[in-house]
């Protein structure tokens, strides 16, 4: 009796040792998360002409950011989730979140918001991020991209905060993306420069 009492306590400091030393190896290096469906949309640049350089930077700005949905050109324009098409106006985009099966969605990339001084690569990444379905923010800082002309033209940010990133990924957690609004909204950006100080 004696000898199983001694086999068994000498047993139990092993066994701690290799539970202490799992669990710290877990601390150090977590396992890694399982795979969850990413959402894919694609999105048809061929309309968008001076824009496109602006389009691919914006893309990749967003699917650096963002976990649950990812953004890639079509393979062919009539399969394209959304559109990129170059105006003459103010941009414009459908709001979403616009979903692969769902309505198609239009961003209007506006010549006037590049005439007031904004930046091309911000213009294009705030309008993709109301197609992934964030609103307006013109109150928020550089930091934000859906402060929009908000912060001036000498903001070039044309990132997502980890908030809007967050939030882009809620909209496309789970087996399927948020739903999309019942009605299709339009979202008109102006991005007019600020007036100076003592202007006439």
């Amino acid at each position: 009796m004696i000898k199983q009492m001694a086999a068994v306590a000498a047993l139990i400091p092993a066994m701690l040792g290799v539970t202490t030393a799992t669990a710290s190896a877990h601390t150090a290096h977590p396992a890694p998360k399982a795979d969850a469906a990413v959402v894919t949309l694609t999105y048809d640049a061929s309309q968008a002409g001076q824009w496109a350089g602006a389009i691919s930077q914006g893309a990749q700005n967003w699917n650096a950011a963002v976990h649950n949905v990812r953004l890639e050109p079509a393979t062919s324009p009539g399969s394209a989730n959304f559109v990129y098409v170059a105006t003459s106006g103010w941009p414009q985009t459908t709001l979403g979140p616009i979903v692969p099966g769902g309505r198609r969605g239009e961003v209007q990339l506006g010549q006037e918001a590049v005439d007031e001084g904004y930046a091309m690569t911000r213009i294009t990444a705030h309008e993709t991020g109301h197609i992934l379905g964030l609103p307006d923010d013109y109150s928020g800082p550089c930091s934000e991209l859906m402060s929009g002309h908000g912060p001036g033209p000498s903001c070039t940010n044309a990132k997502p905060s980890a908030a809007e990133a967050a939030q882009v990924d809620r909209n496309y957690a789970g087996d399927a993306a948020a739903p999309a609004p019942k009605r299709q909204q339009i979202v008109i950006d102006a991005w007019p420069a600020p007036a100076l100080a003592g202007a006439h």
